[in-house]
């Protein structure tokens, strides 16, 4: 059986391998408000195990799709079981192939979601905001002060 590479630059991963995508919240700060803002994002296996365990997360639902169901004729298509208003994430394509890579480095995490099946039952929370648009300022008076002989080999 013949498998086409969807990526040029990533030869390993094909239409048939797995992925686990998720709907995150996530915030957009403008002008001093936030805006929220429903994301389609690929979840690596490692994350997937940790949020199916229980911690909150920002993810109301998970779907495991192949990548030909996504990638279908040179454009990405948003799974039926997404809201129509949701947008993909920043840096979608490069974000999947990373994603794909985790769970065929551990090809148990696949069956905590079988291909073509949804999970709602998430911790859902919005206690912790993902903004997607913050900046981070570091300023001196963040600078950890650390004892004059922190360096020092003796």
């Amino acid at each position: 059986m013949a498998t086409t590479t969807l990526f040029p630059n990533a030869p390993d991963i094909c239409a048939d391998d797995y992925c686990v995508f998720g709907l995150a919240t996530c915030f957009v700060k403008d002008e001093g408000e936030y805006r929220q803002v429903e994301v389609v994002e690929p979840i690596p296996s490692a994350a997937l195990e940790a949020i199916l365990k229980g911690i909150p997360t920002s993810y109301q639902m998970a779907c495991a799709k192949s990548l030909g169901e996504i990638f279908s004729n040179e454009s990405v298509q948003i799974p039926a079981e997404f809201p129509q208003h949701a947008q993909l994430c920043d840096d979608f394509a490069e974000r999947v192939v990373a994603a794909v890579r985790t769970y065929k480095s551990r090809p148990e995490a696949k069956t905590h979601i079988p291909l073509g099946t949804v999970r709602n039952d998430l911790n859902h929370s919005l206690e912790r905001k993902r903004v997607l648009n913050a900046i981070n300022v570091v300023r001196t008076e963040d600078n950890v002060k650390q004892h004059t002989y922190t360096h020092k080999t003796f």
